[in-house]
């Protein structure tokens, strides 16, 4: 495991003059002008230190000030309703800045006015434009987001747990027989913000909405009351975000407790590809890797379930090298990543990075569905088109890089796959099973959907030879069982 020291070391990155490099981008502010303009880098040195952007600073960023004021307004009008933060990381080193709008780093972290609908952006914005006082737009906000499905695929009113004391544990979530969700307290952010994310109750302060819990306690308690589950999985926000010391609590406490069920800790994080310096040189970057090593030491599988988007996240030594130092404590890093039109809608650029991910050294694990929340609308993609990327990608990968399984919707009765279309009885069809399912016999059925090339997610889809898909009379009866 490398030192901060000889981490620049070996890279060279030691930095011998007191001037900051500065770098040309050229932009685009309308159809004729085109402006160009350099800015200054941060200081990529021995311990480089994260920069948040948000809305209350994001115009004061070179770059997006070299954008029109209607492009500016437009990003402060969609991110007062769904959330948004960038870095510096992904400013300066992700984000190719000749190439604005269409950037595909600059689409998944900066809001873009088609994310919210024609009638809620015009709310906003008028709202913005009569300089409404804050808790005039925190009511608009609220009351837009409430419209968004803020909680998809039955989580809050299906997925919370209980103790057999009766105790509801609003930091978990059980929808599957053998994995629990825990999401501590202290992971309630991120190192920036996807604009897709399906989590975005999380980070745009209505509590009401949010799933979170502090106790490890009571996660082992439940552990113990369920025998059936084997993976505990870490999620948020990011719980890479969470200083190693309050991480290796959690962790301690799952290890100490000699659980004989636990076989996996899971961690689903994003940081590889948005802060990778936090398994490099951030000041408890080998504290945290030493947690690592105490979970795969103990005898517990370590699954890092690593968000990759598009293949540019995996371009820069910094990830390439977070990425060994991760797989030297034991962890297996999976890969995946949900199908989003402006951002990865591109068959090659899905091969190229899952031959990058098996040539890192690690496992491709699912494409996704874009969630029926939040800006479906824009993300989305019908599941004929997705099917049709996922194939044309899988066909040109080696064997190695097949490990991974899509498309596939996460929806209330169970995660959904997008086998594919064939025609049975002189009627076209498209094809599904379940990969996981709110009871575990429905996985592995195939069933049919009438065909329908607008169908961007399960519940747009209508049963083919029945009057009902064979799972729907069940899952209606556990949501009457199991309501919150």
């Amino acid at each position: 495991m490398l030192s901060q020291f000889d981490y620049f070391k070996r890279k060279n990155w030691i930095i011998i003059s007191n001037f900051m490099p500065r770098i040309d981008a050229t932009f685009n502010k309308g159809l004729d002008t085109i402006y160009k303009v350099n800015y200054q880098e941060s200081i990529w040195d021995n311990a480089p230190n994260m920069k948040s952007y948000t809305l209350s600073n994001f115009r004061k960023l070179p770059q997006i000030q070299q954008l029109s004021e209607e492009k500016q307004f437009e990003m402060e009008v969609v991110g007062n309703v769904l959330p948004f933060k960038a870095n510096n990381y992904v400013v300066e080193q992700l984000i190719n800045w000749n190439d604005i709008p269409n950037d595909p780093i600059f689409v998944l972290t900066f809001p873009q006015k088609g994310m919210l609908k024609p009638e809620h952006y015009e709310k906003m914005a008028t709202a913005l434009k009569n300089n409404a006082d804050k808790k005039e737009i925190a009511a608009i906000a609220n009351e837009i987001r409430l419209q968004l499905n803020p909680h998809p695929a039955g989580q809050m009113e299906l997925n919370v747990p209980t103790l057999k004391d009766g105790t509801k544990l609003y930091g978990m979530q059980h929808k599957y027989k053998e994995t629990c969700l825990f999401f501590p307290s202290q992971s309630q952010t991120c190192h920036a913000y996807c604009s897709f994310c399906f989590r975005w109750p999380q980070f745009v302060g209505m509590d009401e909405m949010k799933f979170a819990m502090q106790e490890g306690e009571q996660l082992v308690q439940y552990l113990r009351e369920h025998p059936e589950i084997t993976d505990v999985l870490f999620t948020g926000g990011d719980p890479m975000i969470m200083k190693a010391k309050i991480f290796a609590k959690y962790v301690d406490t799952l290890i100490d407790a000699n659980l004989p069920n636990l076989k996996t800790i899971r961690i689903g994080t994003k940081a590889l590809a948005y802060w990778p310096y936090k398994f490099l040189t951030d000041s408890d970057s080998q504290e945290m890797l030493e947690v690592f090593k105490k979970i795969t030491s103990s005898g517990l599988h370590l699954a890092f379930m690593a968000h990759f988007n598009h293949l540019n996240e995996l371009s820069t030594d910094a990830v390439k090298d977070a990425i060994k130092e991760v797989r030297k404590t034991g962890a297996q890093i999976r890969t995946q990543s949900p199908l989003l039109t402006h951002i990865n809608d591109d068959a090659e650029m899905w091969a190229k990075m899952w031959t990058k991910q098996v040539e890192l050294g690690c496992v491709p694990y699912y494409m996704f569905v874009v969630r029926d929340t939040g800006a479906q609308h824009y993300f989305g993609i019908s599941l004929i088109k997705a099917h049709e990327i996922f194939k044309k990608a899988y066909s040109s990968v080696s064997g190695l890089a097949r490990t991974v399984r899509g498309p596939s919707m996460s929806a209330t009765p169970g995660k959904v796959h997008v086998i594919g279309t064939a025609n049975i009885k002189d009627e076209k069809v498209i094809v599904l099973r379940f990969l996981q399912g709110r009871n575990p016999d429905w996985v592995d059925v195939p069933f049919f959907a009438k065909y329908d090339e607008n169908a961007i997610w399960l519940d747009d889809l209508k049963p083919a030879f029945a009057d009902k898909f064979f799972f729907q009379d069940e899952m209606e009866a556990i949501a009457q069982i199991n309501p919150v």
